[in-house]
């Protein structure tokens, strides 16, 4: 059987197939996500399930479904589906959802990402260690097992994320879009039909070998091929998705992409002049443009911990708008507090068709500082490393603020940066930014050297 110790992450499920994913061990864990969302939620009629375009899915989520409706829980198979999609799905039928997805992971991996009814995420600290309980343990059948069923509902999801804009406002825009060959090639179409943009899809197959490049916008040679056509056939704006299409980068008429903290400053303007006076939620790694953004334009920002559960339970307490990491998830109160990157993509059409200045100037006002990007150092004691540190920029900069919200952040006012480790590995994972590129690369290289000299 699967090893469950090595597929349960911090938020979902992932594993490579079939050495530590496999059908019985998903046919365990569908038995253990029943058991769970009953024991949380009572009465429990339903569990949706849908897969991306990995060939891997079929099995895997043929057998979870066997797994739930070993629990007496009837399954409503969505089929082919992106991540936002089951969001969507779980907050209009208020039913808890699983989707089998490696996201931007290599060919021969697959997982599930879950959620509870309402759209509500399940992660370590909120059921997912509690499931990963009940798989290893076993959970016996019931006398009745529950039904099965097929719904689509892409025309419904289609419809919902138009809603988020003023399609009235919209006007004729050339727009390319980089789905790589995942499930952006299912949703991306729908999404656009009867809008007035002249739409080209590279790699709009659905194919889950990935034949033309990796699924994994946030890697700059991976939006290559979608900068190159932006360029060749002088569209107004490009989109690159990840492999289950809840991510979303952006790339300007010039080919150029922008950072996903640009795009969440970018797309927080245009949900305050919406909802004046709101409050926008951005996680640690984000620029501080996005703080002073929200601020210039009346809202309130609310600094998070990476992660989307840390994002939706903050956004749940506080009641914020919107939200947005800077790896490119962009959450939306108004979508049951889930993440979608065809809204956002939305948002930002909204606001390019509301001028006429090309994206290269739309985008001008929140690039105003350079950022190291994420760096990943193996080391042998992260925490260690971390108090090193700390107490090293402690005595050297006394001004300056640290906090430990989500592992160390210290500002120096021209210039910060934030040293998080990762949840899985013995990673450190710095971000930095600072007012030039010259003073981010120098300040780059002096963290590195106290990183790697622990």
């Amino acid at each position: 059987m699967a090893d469950l110790d090595a597929i349960f992450k911090a938020y979902d499920i992932r594993g490579t197939f079939p050495d530590q994913i496999d059908a019985d061990g998903c046919y365990a864990i569908g038995a253990a996500f029943a058991r769970f969302a009953l024991d949380e939620g009572g009465d429990v009629p339903e569990i949706l399930v849908a897969r991306d375009m990995r060939p891997s899915g079929v099995e895997l989520a043929a057998a979870f479904s066997d797994g739930v409706r070993s629990q007496g829980v009837s399954v409503v198979d969505l089929g082919l589906a992106s991540t936002d999609l089951v969001y969507f799905a779980s907050g209009s039928r208020n039913a808890p959802g699983a989707m089998f997805t490696a996201s931007h992971n290599p060919a021969q991996y697959n997982g599930i990402k879950f959620c509870l009814a309402g759209a509500r995420p399940v992660g370590s600290d909120t059921g997912l260690e509690r499931v990963k309980e009940l798989a290893q343990s076993g959970v016996p059948a019931v006398a009745t097992p529950g039904s099965s069923s097929s719904l689509d509902l892409l025309g419904k999801f289609a419809d919902h994320v138009r809603s988020f804009v003023d399609v009235k406002a919209f006007r004729p825009l050339k727009v390319v879009a980089d789905t790589a060959n995942g499930m952006g090639g299912l949703v991306v179409p729908a999404v656009f039909e009867a809008l007035p943009f002249d739409l080209e899809i590279l790699y709009p197959e659905l194919d889950g070998t990935f034949p033309n490049h990796p699924a994994d916008p946030i890697q700059p040679e991976n939006q290559r091929d979608l900068c190159a056509r932006v360029r060749e056939v002088g569209a107004d704006v490009g989109f690159a998705f990840d492999g289950d299409a809840d991510r979303v980068f952006v790339v300007d008429e010039q080919g150029i992409g922008l950072s996903g903290s640009c795009t969440t400053a970018l797309v927080a303007v245009g949900v305050l002049e919406k909802e004046p006076g709101a409050t926008v939620l951005h996680n640690l790694i984000c620029s501080k443009v996005v703080p002073e953004v929200v601020r210039e334009h009346g809202g309130t920002p609310i600094r998070t911990k990476v992660g989307h559960s840390y994002i939706k339970a903050e956004m749940a307490k506080t009641g914020a708008a919107f939200g947005g990491e800077h790896s490119a998830h962009y959450y939306f109160r108004d979508n049951y507090r889930a993440d979608s990157g065809l809204i956002a993509a939305m948002l930002v059409l909204e606001r390019l068709c509301a001028g006429t200045e090309p994206m290269s100037v739309v985008r001008r006002p929140f690039d105003r500082y350079a950022d190291s990007g994420e760096i990943n150092t193996q080391v042998h004691d992260p925490a260690a490393v971390i108090d090193a540190v700390a107490a090293t920029y402690a005595e050297a900069h006394p001004e300056a603020v640290q906090d430990r919200l989500d592992g160390l952040t210290v500002d120096l006012g021209d210039w910060w940066f934030n040293l998080r480790p990762s949840n899985t590995e013995p990673l450190l994972r710095l971000n930095l930014e600072a007012r030039t590129r010259d003073e981010c690369d120098t300040h780059t290289s002096e963290l590195l050297h106290h990183i790697t000299k622990g």
